[in-house]
């Protein structure tokens, strides 16, 4: 009984919001890009507003980037929310400065400039903020985007590229909207469905193979796609990067933070109608979105979508273009995946939580929950190493890590499937589960600003549920990035009562500043240097942990650095 009612809440909500168009957010490319993040408000429901965020002139999510393998990219952030604010590019192998990690903090109305050559392969990747404890409240109300990158390698097989036309962005969140029809960053009622910022959607897809670019950006929500009858279908790309063949499939389950590529024939279909849906039904129990757990103490938090099957895109299949794709490649391009005796180190992560009953959290890592001053791996430059998650919840948990792309060795002890066979930066893994991949750390070593790995559930993060490791390097290498805030010394660095910062370029410069945020990104004061470009700051009544110094001169920003208060 339970189940029906649940079916025919969904089939209530759809009735009462009309049929809308899928969104096709346009695309940014070129070396030079700029993004404006800002406030919004969209009318999702009738009555009060929703409150939202969103990227370069929309008022929910942002352009989708598309990037060129072996290209520079310069990319400008700018933030006009009123809260501090990263943007993290997730699943792209970038330096630490460049990645958008919590340390990377952008103050309201300021600017971010990273810019870094493209060196990934041709997949689907996606930008967010990451800033600690406030990622889920920016990313559910908005603020994120897809990227695709291209390369030789995808462009030399006969694929739909064809953006919007043949090639689909199909950005899928579910989320919870209170009683004033805000956005609730750790609602797990979790009933309403956005495509593309769409509710209720649908689009015309051509009479041929098309390509959808598949990426769960919920916040807790792991959605099983599949199509109306279980109408097979090839995924021909992972996280990072195309598969070795297409794999014939009639699901593809994806945890938040992961895409998939997927080929649909439609070929022959002109004039009919199938429905991109989700087999809740068909996920086990300890998964989000599946069967919901019983729970002592009162009924449990409950999604209607929980356990069932539903509708996700309406397709409605028209006439073929005019230079359709309408077969499907055997094989794709050639993955290398390193092998366990290449390892130099095998590293173990336990999920673990306070009790074996805990479904909300804290989870931990290793016992740990994140924090800003503690470096959980010093990682040497080139290693291959294996990490080892062993989940002992009773929650499957995505896996998420920075830096880069993996190869899944093995779940339980058995071989992945085959859609897990390429390159990954998200892994869900299940209650009881231990899952072993391998990875190299390449080209980039910087031991001041760390990479982060977490779960991707973004409350679990968001209260904890993450690490952060550095890759450092003895020799510099042709790849690594220098130090560029050498014009900057604080000593003693930690300190614990007085600290010293010296600016060379400040000495004798009346109008030298220096101001210091907290990690939070509230400024805690402003500090003028002495003749001799010195000053002194008493920080023995400041809270222990990281703090970030913006030296200015001339209204001109000349160097940045952070220390850390010890407690």
């Amino acid at each position: 009984m339970k189940g029906l009612l649940k079916i025919v809440f969904v089939l209530l909500a759809v009735e009462a919001n009309a049929q809308q168009p899928l969104f096709i957010p346009d695309t940014l490319s070129g070396s030079t890009i700029n993004l404006t993040l800002k406030t919004d408000s969209v009318q999702f429901f009738p009555g009060q507003i929703s409150f939202t965020n969103g990227y370069s002139g929309y008022k929910y999510l942002g352009k989708t980037l598309i990037l060129k393998k072996g290209t520079n990219v310069s990319i400008t952030v700018n933030n006009q929310l009123p809260d501090t604010t990263t943007i993290h590019w997730h699943g792209l192998h970038v330096a630490p400065q460049n990645d958008g990690g919590p340390h990377t903090m952008i103050m309201p109305g300021a600017t971010w400039n990273p810019q870094f050559t493209v060196m990934d392969r041709a997949s689907t990747y996606w930008y967010h903020p990451h800033f600690h404890m406030k990622t889920a409240e920016q990313v559910l109300k908005g603020a994120a985007g897809m990227i695709i990158v291209r390369d030789s390698a995808e462009a030399a097989l006969n694929l739909p590229r064809k953006y919007g036309i043949d090639d689909f962005p199909i950005i899928v969140q579910s989320l919870q909207f209170d009683s004033l029809n805000q956005p609730m960053p750790k609602g797990m009622e979790d009933s309403t469905l956005l495509v593309n910022s769409t509710m209720n959607p649908y689009v015309n897809m051509p009479a041929q193979v098309v390509r959808l670019r598949l990426l769960n950006a919920s916040g807790e929500r792991v959605l099983n796609f599949g199509f109306t009858g279980s109408m097979s279908f090839s995924i021909i790309g992972s996280d990072g990067g195309l598969l070795q063949n297409p794999v014939s499939a009639t699901r593809v389950r994806l945890a938040p933070g992961e895409r998939a590529e997927v080929l649909l024939n439609l070929t022959g279909m002109n004039t009919q109608t199938i429905q991109l849906m989700s087999y809740g039904s068909e996920l086990p129990m300890g998964v989000q979105g599946g069967p919901t757990m019983p729970m002592s103490g009162g009924p449990p938090m409950d999604s209607p979508l929980n356990g069932i099957d539903f509708n996700i895109l309406q397709i409605n299949v028209v006439a073929q273009t005019t230079t359709p794709v309408i077969t499907i490649p055997s094989t794709l391009v050639n993955v290398t995946p390193y092998t366990a005796i290449q390892a130099n180190i095998t590293r173990t992560i336990n999920m673990t939580a306070d009790s074996m009953m805990v479904m909300d959290g804290p989870f931990y890592f290793n016992g740990n929950t994140f924090d800003m001053m503690r470096i959980d791996y010093q990682i040497p430059l080139n290693n291959i190493e294996i990490w080892q998650l062993s989940n002992q919840t009773m929650v499957a948990h995505p896996f998420h890590i920075h830096d880069v792309q993996f190869y899944i060795l093995d779940r339980d002890g058995n071989a992945p499937p085959l859609e897990e066979r390429g390159r990954k930066d998200v892994v869900l893994v299940m209650p009881n589960e231990t899952v072993r991949f391998i990875t190299k750390f390449e080209d980039f070593a910087d031991t001041l600003t760390p990479y982060m790995f977490h779960c991707h559930i973004l409350m679990h993060e968001d209260d904890g549920m993450m690490g952060q490791f550095v890759v450092s390097s003895t020799v510099l290498g042709i790849k690594d990035i220098k130090n560029t805030k050498d014009n900057i010394s604080i000593f003693p660095n930690p300190a614990n009562d007085k600290i010293s910062i010296k600016c060379p370029e400040a000495n004798k410069k009346s109008n030298a500043v220096i101001t210091v945020y907290n990690s939070t990104g509230q400024k805690v004061g402003d500090y003028k240097f002495s003749s001799e470009g010195v000053y002194n700051i008493d920080v023995s009544g400041w809270p222990g942990g990281i703090y970030f110094t913006t030296i200015m001169i001339d209204n001109e920003v000349v160097g940045e650095k952070k220390f850390a208060v010890l407690k």
